[in-house]
C-alpha cells in the first residue's frame, strides 16, 4: 500500500482524504437512513388507536417526537389536531420541510466528492505529465523519473474514478431513498389528518347550499 502511494506521488493525498470522507459519509447515511429509523412500522395505527383511547398526553406527544423523523411530523399533528384541519395540515408541511432537511444531510457532500474525485485524479494525471515532459532533456530522456511521472498519471487517474463510482451510486441509491420516504411520510401525514379534522371528529356535515331548494316533506294529495 506505501508503494502505492510513493508511485502515486503527492496529488494521491488529495484523493485520500476524499476516500475516507466517501466511507465515512456512505456508512453514516447507511445507518441513519435505514427504514426502522425514519418510517418505523405501524407508528401511525398506534398513534390513532391512543389518539382514539384519548391518550396523548404531552408526556406522549413529546416522546412521539424524539422517536423518529415520522413521529416528529405526527406529534406536529397532534399538538394542533384542535386548531382545524388548514394550521394543522401547514404545521406538519413545515415540520416535514425540517425532517426532508435533515434526512438530505450529507448527500450534498457526497454528491461533490463524487463529482471532484475525477477531477482530482485528473490534477494528478497533468502533475504526471509534467513529470514526464521534465524527464527530457536535450542530453537525453531519465528513464527513472520517466517512469515516475507515468505512475503519478495512471495511479492518480485510476484512484479518482475508484473513488467517484461507489460514491455517485451510493448518493444516488441515497438520494432515491429519502425522496421515497418523504412521499411515504406525506401520505402517512395527510392520513392523521383526514382522521383528526375537527369536523370529522365532531361529526358536523357541509350544510345545504341555499341556493338549492329543499325537497318536499309531503307529496300533495291529487
Amino acid at each position: 500500500m506505501f508503494s502505492i502511494i510513493q508511485a502515486a506521488g503527492w496529488p494521491v493525498w488529495f484523493l485520500i482524504i476524499a476516500s475516507f470522507l466517501a466511507v465515512a459519509l456512505i456508512i453514516e447515511r447507511a445507518i441513519s437512513l435505514q427504514r426502522r429509523r425514519v418510517l418505523p412500522a405501524h407508528l401511525l395505527d398506534d398513534v390513532l388507536a391512543m389518539h382514539r383511547g384519548r391518550q396523548t398526553t404531552p408526556e406522549m406527544v413529546q416522546k412521539l417526537e424524539a422517536s423518529s423523523p415520522l413521529g416528529r411530523v405526527l406529534a406536529t399533528g397532534l399538538r394542533h389536531a384542535l386548531d382545524g384541519r388548514d394550521i394543522m395540515k401547514e404545521a406538519m408541511e413545515e415540520t416535514g420541510r425540517a425532517v426532508a432537511h435533515d434526512l438530505e444531510r450529507y448527500l450534498g457532500a457526497l454528491g461533490t466528492i463524487a463529482t471532484v474525485s475525477p477531477l482530482l485524479g485528473l490534477f494528478g494525471t497533468v502533475i504526471g505529465m509534467i513529470e514526464i515532459f521534465g524527464a527530457s532533456s536535450p542530453s537525453g530522456t531519465n528513464p527513472q523519473a520517466l517512469a515516475q511521472g507515468i505512475s503519478i498519471a495512471l495511479y492518480n487517474t485510476a484512484l479518482g474514478l475508484v473513488i467517484a463510482i461507489p460514491a455517485l451510486i451510493a448518493y444516488r441509491a441515497y438520494r432515491s431513498r429519502v425522496d421515497g420516504f418523504l412521499v411515504e411520510m406525506e401520505q402517512q401525514s395527510l392520513r392523521l389528518v383526514d382522521t383528526l379534522d375537527p369536523r370529522r371528529v365532531a361529526g358536523t356535515a357541509p350544510r345545504p347550499s341555499p341556493a338549492q331548494p329543499a325537497a318536499p316533506a309531503v307529496a300533495a294529495a291529487r
